[in-house]
Formats: C-alpha cells, sequence, structure tokens
C-alpha cells in the first residue's frame, strides 16, 4: 500500500460513500437464481443496518489515498461455529473505481488480519462469489483457500 494511503475508522459521514460500492459486489457475473438488483440491494441494506445501529460486533474501516476515500472493509466479530474460538469475518472490502490496482485492498486484508489479531481471534473468514475472479484471486494472493464451500440451487419457477 501506498505511503499516501491510510486506514482511519469509519465516521458518521462515510455512509454515502460506503453505499455508493454496493454495486461493486455485485459487478461480475452471480450464481445462477441471483438477481442483480436485488442482490446489490440486500447488501446495501446489511450495510445500512450496520452503518445505523453500529453493533459492537461490526466495525468498519476507510482508506483514504492523498486524504480521499478510496474503500472500505467492513469487519465482524462471531464465535466460530465448530468451536474454535473468536474470529473475524471480512463482511465486505470494496475499493472505488479509479483507485483499483494500488495495492489499497491488500492494506485493508493487512488491517483485518491486525485487527482480529490484536483481538485474539483463531479465524480471519470471508465470503465470495464464485463469479469475482478478481478477488478471488486477491484473497488467494494473501493467503486465503477454501475453508466451507456453500452450495445453492435456485428452486424458482
Amino acid at each position: 500500500m501506498s505511503d499516501a494511503a491510510a486506514i482511519r475508522a469509519a465516521r458518521d459521514g462515510d455512509e454515502a460513500f460506503i453505499l455508493g460500492l454496493a454495486d461493486r459486489f455485485t459487478a461480475f457475473e452471480l450464481p445462477a437464481g441471483r438477481d442483480r438488483d436485488g442482490v446489490t440491494q440486500a447488501i446495501a441494506q446489511d450495510l445500512r443496518e450496520h452503518l445505523r445501529e453500529r453493533p459492537r460486533h461490526s466495525s468498519f474501516f476507510i482508506v483514504e489515498l492523498d486524504g480521499k476515500a478510496a474503500g472500505f472493509l467492513h469487519l465482524q466479530w462471531t464465535d466460530d461455529f465448530f468451536g474454535d474460538g473468536q474470529h473475524a469475518h471480512i463482511s465486505d472490502l470494496a475499493i472505488a473505481p479509479g483507485f483499483e490496482g494500488r495495492g489499497l485492498a491488500g492494506g485493508l486484508l493487512a488491517h483485518a488480519e491486525a485487527q482480529a489479531r490484536a483481538e485474539g481471534c483463531t479465524r480471519l473468514t470471508l465470503s465470495v462469489f464464485p463469479g469475482n475472479a478478481r478477488a478471488r484471486a486477491l484473497y488467494e494472493r494473501h493467503g486465503f483457500g477454501l475453508d466451507l464451500l456453500r452450495m445453492g440451487k435456485p428452486l424458482g419457477g
């Protein structure tokens, strides 16, 4: 990540920036039966709720480049379903158009890992759509591998 980049905790005024990146989570081929507008709206609604309610288990961080918001990270804390202690989950990570390819996403991943370690977490997880090849490659470069595989079958008529 560039020396001109910095990561800070999100503030109240960051909501519009964060919500404005919701479509970044659906800008690729989605699994069968997933409606792009519906998925984008659901992601935006989840972000909106976490930003407004600020639950204790949910933290947002903004990466800035030369003082301009360039991306965000939404990190959540939870107990591991399989009894392996507390873990951190990267719920959302997005870089704004025009800021890609500058190491900012990698910087946010490193920040998430540092936060998780500081909280004594045993694992850092994330979810990614199979069609998001760019994100999957990024995550693999940063040491993420398959942990669970969620499969789905559309049941629509």
